[in-house]
């Protein structure tokens, strides 16, 4: 058994970023004894096997996860890792050099927690457009100035992003088993292009089940590389979607909000209307846009819940 398993996610990954991420994990003050590290390669094009040096970690393996999508990947790694504490790290996360080390005093020092993350720094590699700019937080960038942490079932501030987030290996366990057997929940996440979330979300608020809780704390830190391909209004499109859709799903698994199991609701009429008073406000083009590609996204997760019963 390990201390901490890093699970570094990656799909068709830009090469230099990757190098990048690999570079600061080699870094870590934190002792390669005392951790392992696993690069799932999430059915890539071209196989990452061969291309990069991890001969630098005594206890480094690439693990091919034929299925497409972050959470077919995340489920395996947790099958075959052996930490106590699993740490998901993205292709584009360069972690600060005392990140696995902070992770684990974090670990003996709120018990009470089940997961755990902090800031994630953006590094553009051009400038943003000023009007993409309110919407960037969608890139998972923003940067924790105290610590926040919740013990009750939330999906406010204290939820960790799926970028650097650690979580107790009891709780990964759990929503292993649940996801599982549960064909919505493998739906969270991303595949391929599809820019699908919420499977970090899931496998979090897991933790209230085992009574544990969830924060984020300022003294972890990571920077989010972030190409020109994402910073346009088309890629946000597709990101808000994915968060309109997960959202919805999300909520019908947790049993919170409108979306409860079973519950009618008038859905397509409910979402016009958002839309109708979006627009007489005077919401600017980009907003607009934004706002129609997130309902499009809770439209799809409804027409998926009545397919499997969840809604009526």
């Amino acid at each position: 058994m390990f201390a901490i398993s890093v699970i570094l996610c990656s799909y068709n990954p830009r090469e230099e970023y990757l190098r990048r991420v690999l570079k600061a994990l080699e870094a870590q003050t934190l002792p390669t004894t005392e951790w392992e590290l696993l690069l799932m390669d999430n059915a890539s094009n071209q196989p990452l096997s061969g291309r990069f040096d991890l001969s630098w970690h005594p206890n480094a393996r690439i693990i091919l996860e034929p299925k497409p999508g972050k959470t077919h990947a995340i489920l395996q790694a947790i099958a075959v890792s052996k930490g106590d504490i699993l740490v998901i790290v993205d292709d584009d996360n360069v972690l600060r050099k005392d990140y696995l080390q902070t992770c684990l005093k974090l670990s003996s020092e709120w018990p009470v927690l089940g997961c755990w993350g902090g800031s994630c720094i953006g590094e553009f590699e051009i400038e943003p457009a000023n009007e993409l700019r309110p919407w960037l937080a969608g890139l998972v960038v923003e940067k924790v100035s105290e610590a926040v942490w919740a013990k009750l079932p939330t999906q406010g501030k204290a939820v960790p992003p799926g970028a650097g987030m650690a979580v107790r290996r009891k709780v990964a366990l759990h929503y292993r088993e649940e996801v599982m057997r549960d064909p919505l929940r493998q739906a969270l996440g991303r595949t391929g292009k599809k820019l699908a979330a919420g499977e970090d979300s899931d496998m979090a608020l897991c933790g209230f089940k085992l009574g544990l809780g969830m924060g984020r704390f300022p003294e972890l830190e990571l920077t989010h590389l972030i190409s020109a391909r994402r910073l346009t209004l088309e890629y946000l499109e597709g990101l808000y979607e994915g968060f309109g859709y997960s959202g919805i799903i999300l909520e019908a698994i947790h049993g919170k909000g409108p979306w409860y199991p079973y519950r009618q609701q008038p859905i397509a009429k409910g979402l016009f209307l958002r839309w109708l008073i979006l627009f007489a406000r005077g919401a600017g083009r980009v907003e607009r846009r934004i706002k129609l590609a997130e309902i499009r996204g809770q439209l799809a997760a409804q027409r998926d819940l009545r397919h499997l019963g969840y809604a009526v």
